[in-house]
């Protein structure tokens, strides 16, 4: 793809001049995903806005505007009541609930209710609530050459990893543009991001009826409260799931419910998404209150884990209703990578990492030696043993299928874009290694050999021995991020205590041994492709994919085995030899 950035730059003024004078802070953009002008007038669109200081919530439908309708109401609602105190039964219901949950939160739940300045658009231009009128600026994208292969390659996503069906609700979310000072990566990264989207919103058309897309602006701090809308998005969804639970706040929500027609309010059972740096937030309510499982044994502290029900989240043995919703995602990778990575043969992919999978787990220990990286990660305890599992054709099923044969548990799936790798969680590393690629931790960022990532290993966890400044000083900032959220979550009871001691106790935890696989993967200044490379490897530090073994993060660190001649090989219980690479390079 090709892009100009000069018009780009042109049309973000444009939007800037037009909208600097409306005071608000949160945007509402809405568009039908058929009309393309509209969509990729969204990148310049949220630059401005972000440049200007203001929030973007996006709301993209197909075939009606049921949820936009739903909001609508609800911030009416609320507005003619702060105006005239207007109260009838429909008021007086929303602001119990409203009411109730504030206490909780100190005060900060009920600006979510507060309208956005509403951005509509039809075939002409965007509306501005209904005061005045908006151009559309899609001038960016010069021309599409690879659109046909980007097509191709969603029709395998869709086909080989999802294995979607007529009948299912898709979601597609896509990264808005952020400040430039914000902006760690390429812009063209960014805009090819809102090609990816495109395709696979395309893809998802040729067989689903139901599917919509969205965006909001992300925050860079766990402790940052979220944009408006996407937080108000998320706490009636996630009522709504637990409106029949027996608490005070489930109650009084279920009568705004039947108010208001929030029954309307489905989780997509398939979503992809692209991510870049930053994220949602504190979500408010789990934070304060939580998700109770339907028996009330556990609580979940965020909508998407009740949905998702990952294997390693601890409230999931608690949680008798099955999985509902699964997800794929990539990070803002440029298309050239995409399509190398993902427009491959996954089943082919599959069969490789299956023969790892099967070493790991007829292992008691893998080994792993060479020129610097030298460690063992054991795999078995008193309690048991540590499954491995696959990156690859991960979502073609709600539930995964292996854990449900061992375990009789239906826990739900994620699947990496592009995939491959297999990964266990260790029961604990012993030894040392050196991450010369790249770690993620809000973002990420790139390692080299002259400067890696040293991190010693012991039963108890890990110690970080040396590495760049920035990255040292990044890792200790995040950490203290995530344990701080965790205290907020003690102290409001929002979560079982039992779940904050072992997130407690993992917390310097090492919580992911894996040998990369896709056979396309290169070098990036993305670690979502770089932990894919075959003859890499790489490690997490933290939360697990194990259920005793969650916490509040988990750090990717990727080390280049062939550069480092690693030898890798799995002992079994009675001494033999597995081999996996020999001097890096893999010999199944």
């Amino acid at each position: 793809m090709a892009y100009d950035k000069k018009k780009f730059n042109s049309e973000v003024k444009y939007y800037q001049n037009k909208l600097k004078s409306i005071k608000k802070d949160s945007f509402f953009f809405m568009y039908n995903v058929d009309n393309k002008k509209a969509y990729y007038s969204i990148a310049p669109l949220s630059r401005a806005l972000h440049n200007l200081g203001k929030d973007l919530y996006v709301y993209g439908y197909w075939k009606n505007k049921k949820v936009f309708n739903l909001l609508s109401d609800i911030w009416t609602t609320y507005k003619n009541y702060k105006k005239n105190k207007r109260m009838d039964e429909k008021t007086a219901a929303l602001l119990k609930f409203i009411n109730y949950v504030d206490k909780k939160t100190k005060g900060k739940f009920k600006k979510n209710f507060e309208k956005p300045v509403i951005l509509e658009a039809d075939k002409e231009n965007i509306k501005v609530e209904d005061k005045f009128e908006l151009d559309y600026k899609n001038g960016w994208i010069v021309r599409k050459d690879s659109w046909k292969r980007l097509l191709e390659t969603a029709d395998i996503i869709w086909d080989q990893v999802y294995n979607l069906k007529k009948s299912e609700k898709v979601g597609i979310s896509f990264e808005l543009i952020p400040r430039d000072k914000d902006l760690e990566k390429p812009l063209t990264d960014f805009f090819d991001s809102y090609q990816i989207a495109d395709a696979m919103l395309e893809g998802a058309k040729k067989i689903c009826k139901n599917l919509g897309a969205g965006a909001s602006t992300s925050r860079y701090k766990l402790s940052d409260y979220p944009e408006k809308v996407s937080e108000l998005m998320a706490t009636l969804i996630g009522c709504e799931y637990d409106k029949n639970i027996n608490e005070p706040v489930f109650k009084l929500f279920k009568k705004v419910s039947k108010l208001f027609g929030m029954d309307i309010l489905k989780p997509n059972s398939a979503n992809f998404g692209i991510h870049g740096k930053g994220r949602h937030g504190r979500h408010l309510f789990g934070e304060a209150i939580g998700y109770p499982t339907k028996n009330r044994k556990s609580r979940w502290d965020s909508p998407a884990g009740m949905f998702y029900k990952f294997a390693w989240a601890p409230q999931s043995k608690y949680e008798t209703r099955d999985p509902i919703s699964r997800v794929g995602f990539t990070d803002t990778v440029k298309l050239k990578d995409f399509i190398a990575t993902c427009h491959v043969d996954w089943y082919e992919m599959h069969r490789k990492n299956q023969k790892i999978t099967n070493i790991v787990n007829k292992s008691e220990k893998i080994v792993v030696s060479g020129k610097k990286s030298n460690f063992v990660v054991h795999l078995v305890s008193k309690k048991g043993r540590r499954y491995a599992m696959n990156s690859d054709i991960d979502i073609r099923s709600m539930y995964e299928v292996d854990h449900y044969k061992r375990t009789g548990e239906k826990t739900g799936t994620m699947a990496n874009l592009p995939g491959g790798e297999s990964f266990v969680t260790p029961e604990y590393i012993e030894g040392v290694f050196y991450g010369d690629v790249v770690i993620n931790i809000d973002d990420s960022y790139p390692l080299s050999a002259k400067n890696p990532l040293v991190v010693r290993f012991n039963k108890k966890g890990y110690v970080v021995e040396k590495g760049p400044k920035k990255i040292l000083a990044k890792l200790e900032e995040k950490k203290k991020e995530a344990w701080d959220r965790l205290i907020e979550q003690e102290k409001n009871k929002s979560l079982p205590q039992s779940i904050i001691n072992l997130k407690k106790k993992n917390f310097n935890g090492v919580g992911e041994f894996a040998i990369n696989t896709n056979p396309k993967a290169r070098l990036t200044d993305y670690l979502i492709i770089n932990e894919k490379i075959a003859n890499m490897m790489h490690i997490a530090l933290g939360s697990g994919f194990d259920d005793d073994k969650s916490s509040v993060y988990h750090y990717d660190i990727v080390f280049d085995s062939k550069t480092q001649k690693l030898d890798a090989y799995g002992v079994d219980k009675k001494g033999r030899k597995h081999w996996i690479t020999k001097k890096g390079k893999f010999v199944i």
